[in-house]
């Protein structure tokens, strides 16, 4: 839903109930909110532009300064982008869109740099020249730029970052990021887009044809099965994360890697069939997830 002032903001800020973690919960300092939420506004701006999931009517386009005839191009939008995301570090801080202009007090209060705003956008422009991924380093290089730097944006929020916990966040939010794309494979592979490594589908013996079908079939779930356990890895290697810091902080991250660990269970109670719909964790699992996590000490 667009404002009647033709701010499409609130409609964007709106998602972040349906993300698989907490983004903002109300346990959280009032500022820390509001800076969590800004980072997330931006970032799921920039996903929407990417995903051609913008509310139609060009609203955005047009706050972006992008001519309405070019509002479906994504490319163009994204380098709008780019241009308004350089007005937020700009000494006069100017940016056009709301969600940018919201982003200011933050960048300001938490000395934020524009890298990790940066990539969240390259992200979104791979996304519209590659579509597929020859093995899994590759695709991880691919989340390094679409999921870690949102980690890292919570660790600057907070004030909390150091290279340790930088490396453990990455871990978590390459996690998250492969999790995603195992329960919106078909979803993607309707975008024209598949992120499944294309030397895992050889070695499981799956096609895209096979993805395309309304239920997995048995190479199909051994392959999901073997990306979830990699993904699960990955939550293991970031789960010290949570232990090394304190108060309602740790609670957010628990909610963050629980959240991992709740989808990866739910794409195993489905028995790795994730084209008959995608596996979600109900809210309960998700609580019991956060809370296990908080419990955790790991090394």
């Amino acid at each position: 839903m667009v404002t009647a002032t033709g701010d499409p903001s609130a409609a964007t800020l709106a998602k972040a109930a349906h993300e698989n973690f907490p983004v903002a919960p109300r346990f959280l300092p009032r500022a820390w909110r509001d800076d969590l939420m800004a980072v997330y506004g931006f970032a799921r701006l920039v996903d929407d532009i990417g995903d051609g999931d913008l509310p139609p009517g060009g609203a955005d386009a047009t706050l972006l300064g992008v001519d309405r005839e070019r509002s479906d191009d994504r490319l163009a939008l994204l380098d709008a982008l780019a241009a308004d995301l350089d007005r937020v570090f700009a000494p006069e801080a100017s940016p056009r869109h709301p969600l940018l202009l919201a982003l200011v007090p933050t960048v300001r209060r938490a000395g934020l740099t524009p890298e990790p705003f940066r990539d969240l956008i390259e992200a979104n422009r791979l996304d519209q020249r590659v579509r597929r991924y020859e093995t899994q380093s590759q695709l991880l290089r691919y989340c390094e730029l679409s999921a870690n730097p949102v980690g890292r944006l919570v660790l600057a929020v907070t004030g909390t970052s150091t290279p340790e916990r930088v490396r453990r966040s990455d871990a978590i939010c390459t996690a998250l990021q492969l999790v995603e794309h195992l329960q919106d494979v078909s979803e993607d592979l309707a975008r024209g887009r598949v992120y499944l490594p294309a030397t895992a589908m050889l070695r499981f013996r799956v096609t895209e044809r096979d993805l395309a079908q309304p239920t997995a079939n048995a190479s199909v779930r051994t392959l999901v099965a073997y990306q979830t356990e990699r993904a699960r890895r990955l939550l293991d290697e970031g789960a010290p994360l949570v232990g090394s810091v304190h108060g309602r902080l740790r609670l957010l991250l628990a909610g963050f890697l629980g959240g991992g660990y709740a989808a990866a269970q739910a794409i195993a109670q489905a028995g790795y069939d994730v084209l008959a719909g995608p596996p979600r964790a109900s809210r309960d699992r998700l609580v019991y997830a956060a809370a296990t996590a908080l419990r955790r000490r790991g090394t």
